[in-house]
This record gives structure tokens, C-alpha cells and sequence, in this order.
């Protein structure tokens, strides 16, 4: 009899079952990758890198790529920016994407901060010198880009306030390979770091799929 009983029971709980969608394709429906906003298209741009070297769109082609501005005098926000930056690199290069990516950090202090003295400050944030790119040029082509380009504050403080001469945004953004603008993100705090690192999982996925 309790045979019987556990017969019927399982062929009950069969029939339900069937009668209804499959948890699989519900969980692989609500786990569906959602699609980050185009948030403007970056013009092109040539400037020069750490070494010295021409750098711009036509070495960013067909790369995912994370930018900042900071400035290598800037007591304020820039050794956190970088700080936090640095730990992305940690997160994402042993991530099989990391291939595709390159970290952008503009200084908006360009006649200062010469190839040289951005070569030294990567170093004391143990930056990759290959993935992580520092760029300067001349000040007006930076910050028409931070400005027009990335729609991100740059500007001189007034004159008493000499210990920040610069002001900047702290921004961390989110570029996929056609230049166009995919987030902003908190580049100081470990929310914004978190939610950078989930929004390039997501460019990079369509990325992929976009070559399938």
C-alpha cells in the first residue's frame, strides 16, 4: 500500500510539472544580459602616451576601454582615482577579456605632467604599461574632449585656491569599440567600481555576440 502510494505521488508530481514552463527557461529568461545605453559617440582624437608615443582612436580601435582624467599634482581625488583604477586592472586581467580592454587616464594638467612624469606616476600604481595608457598633449585638445567629447567639468579654480588649482570630474566611463559612451561611473568608491566592472562584463558581452 505505501508503494502504491509513493507511485501515484510521483506520477502526480510528474504531471504537474509538465504542465508548467521549465525553471530552466525561466531562470535563463530572467538572467537575460540587459543592454547598456549609448550615452554619446567620442570624436577622434591623436595625443601622446607614457612612452612617448602617438595615442588615440586609432590605437583604441575595436577595444572596450575605460577612461578618467586626473593630473599628477592633484592632492585631491587623483590618488584615489588611480588608486581605484589599479584594482580594476587587478579584477580584470585575469578575467579572459582583459585581452580587449584598455585603461585610459588623461591628465588635464598636460604641461606639467610630460611623458616622463606620467611614465613614474603608473609606476607607483603598478600599472601595466601596455593595457593602462597615460595620455597628455597640448591643454586645449584635453579638455575640449573632456568637455565636448565625454560631456564630463574641467576647469581652473580660482587663484586662493592653490593647493587644487584644477578641477575635474572623478568619473570613470565606459567606452565600447566605436567610441561610444556606455556609463558613468563613481571612480572613488567601491560601489562605482563594482558597477564599472559588471557594465564592461556587459559590453563585452556584446561584443561577443556581436562577432557570432
Amino acid at each position: 500500500m505505501r508503494l502504491r502510494f509513493l507511485l501515484s505521488a510521483l506520477l502526480l508530481l510528474v504531471c504537474n510539472c509538465s504542465e508548467h514552463s521549465s525553471p530552466g527557461r525561466e531562470l535563463k529568461e530572467s538572467t537575460k544580459p540587459q543592454s547598456l545605453p549609448i550615452l554619446g559617440t567620442l570624436p577622434e582624437f591623436t595625443l601622446t602616451d607614457h612612452t612617448g608615443s602617438p595615442f588615440g582612436t586609432d590605437q583604441l580601435e575595436s577595444n572596450l576601454w575605460v577612461a578618467n582624467f586626473i593630473f599628477t599634482r592633484c592632492p585631491a581625488t587623483c590618488p584615489m582615482q588611480s588608486a581605484r583604477m589599479a584594482e580594476l586592472q587587478d579584477r580584470l586581467k585575469v578575467k579572459d577579456l582583459w585581452a580587449e580592454i584598455t585603461l585610459v587616464s588623461f591628465s588635464v594638467d598636460p604641461e606639467f605632467d610630460s611623458p616622463d612624469v606620467l611614465r613614474e606616476y603608473g609606476k607607483r600604481f603598478g600599472a601595466d604599461p601596455q593595457k593602462w595608457r597615460f595620455v597628455t598633449g597640448m591643454r586645449d585638445e584635453i579638455w575640449n574632449l573632456s568637455k565636448d567629447g565625454f560631456k564630463l567639468a574641467v576647469g581652473e579654480n580660482p587663484p586662493d585656491q592653490t593647493n587644487q588649482p584644477l578641477f575635474h570630474s572623478q568619473r570613470l566611463v565606459i567606452v565600447d569599440r566605436n567610441r561610444q559612451i556606455r556609463g558613468y561611473y563613481d571612480g572613488v568608491s567601491q560601489e562605482g567600481l563594482d558597477q564599472a566592472e559588471f557594465a564592461i562584463g556587459l559590453v563585452a558581452l556584446e561584443h561577443s555576440s556581436a562577432t557570432q
